[in-house]
């Protein structure tokens, strides 16, 4: 069994592109979530939109990519608008299940044959990041030979991703340390309080809604970039519960936590992968058939992480750099 190789692509895995993408994801459903206790399980939704309106921008109206990216936020600003008027005023669990259903929604309208001329179907569109492309500062592999090495496109797509982690983790402490945030962190223990105080809790919370999409919004274009391909499999269910998962191990209500969630999801996420892969192959396998096959291994980090997250919420439920006081969700 090849460990340096093992935590080699661990590694590779643990701060590639798909990493940025699950924190910038996650760091949106902080400021819903975590800050301000809104249950928001379309987080794939707001970055569907935004995907797909930079890529059909330049793909399909034969406009700048950056005029595609204004439009992307801008229609997310809107997507956040459209789900938080009818709901926000009521209880957590409408906010829920409206994000979730509208999530699915855009997903199979953009994916439906009868918008085929506009975002591709199911095969998605291509060609639409040459500008971005243009600007790759890198040539060759880049890394530490030997130890983690990524293509120079791969490089450039996680320099641009983790600097904007960087600014939306900045952005999210810069809010949270200003008595906007306060009052966002009021409405998350109790809204009625906050209400009493003639504080309008219902444009704070469509403030929050905007915020964390936008966020989502830019992992979109992380997404759409990193492929350099976008089709409506990228925005599955799953992506947004994969962000909580993301949030939930580095910790909910923490500016880093998502940062050190989606590292640690990634690394353990690829070495169980591997080590099952390697531990099921081979003339005399580690693990013999009669209790896993080869393609059982596939599956069966997911149960692992799966055990790792139930532990996790029983013993140390705030999660790794949580408080356990910012668990006290008022979801009404």
């Amino acid at each position: 069994m090849d460990w340096q190789n093992m935590m080699s692509l661990s590694l590779q895995s643990a701060l590639g592109p798909s990493a940025v993408i699950y924190c910038l994801a996650a760091i949106g459903l902080n400021v819903h979530f975590g800050y301000t206790g809104l249950l928001n399980f379309g987080q794939a939704g707001f970055m569907a939109v935004a995907g797909y309106a930079m890529a059909s921008i330049v793909t399909t109206w034969g406009l700048s990519l950056w005029l595609g990216v204004v439009v992307g936020l801008l229609l997310t600003v809107v997507l956040a608008l459209l789900l938080g008027v009818p709901t926000l005023r009521l209880r957590a669990d409408y906010l829920a299940i409206v994000t979730i259903a509208a999530a699915e929604i855009i997903r199979q309208t953009v994916g439906s044959v009868t918008l085929l001329e506009y975002f591709g179907g199911q095969d998605g569109l291509t060609g639409f990041n040459d500008s971005f492309r243009s600007l790759n500062p890198y040539s060759g592999r880049i890394g530490i030979p030997g130890v983690v090495t990524w293509s120079s496109y791969d490089a450039w797509v996680m320099t641009v991703g983790w600097l904007l982690v960087a600014l939306s983790c900045l952005v999210v402490w810069l809010l949270m340390r200003s008595p906007w945030g306060r009052v966002l962190k009021s409405i998350r223990e109790d809204e009625d309080a906050v209400r009493s105080l003639g504080k309008n809790v219902y444009a704070y919370k469509m403030q929050s809604l905007i915020i964390g999409g936008i966020f989502g919004a830019l992992a979109g274009f992380i997404t759409a970039f990193r492929s350099a391909a976008i089709n409506p499999s990228f925005f599955a269910t799953d992506i947004t519960f994969y962000a909580y998962t993301v949030l939930l191990i580095g910790g909910a209500a923490r500016v880093f936590g998502p940062v050190v969630g989606a590292i640690i999801f990634w690394f353990l996420l690829t070495f169980l992968g591997l080590f099952f892969d390697s531990a099921t192959n081979g003339a005399n396998p580690l693990i013999p058939d009669w209790i896993m096959t080869n393609t059982q291994a596939s599956l069966i980090r997911f149960i692992f992480l799966g055990l790792g997250l139930m532990l996790l919420m029983i013993f140390r439920p705030q999660g790794i750099f949580g408080d356990r006081r910012e668990l006290a969700i008022d979801a009404r």
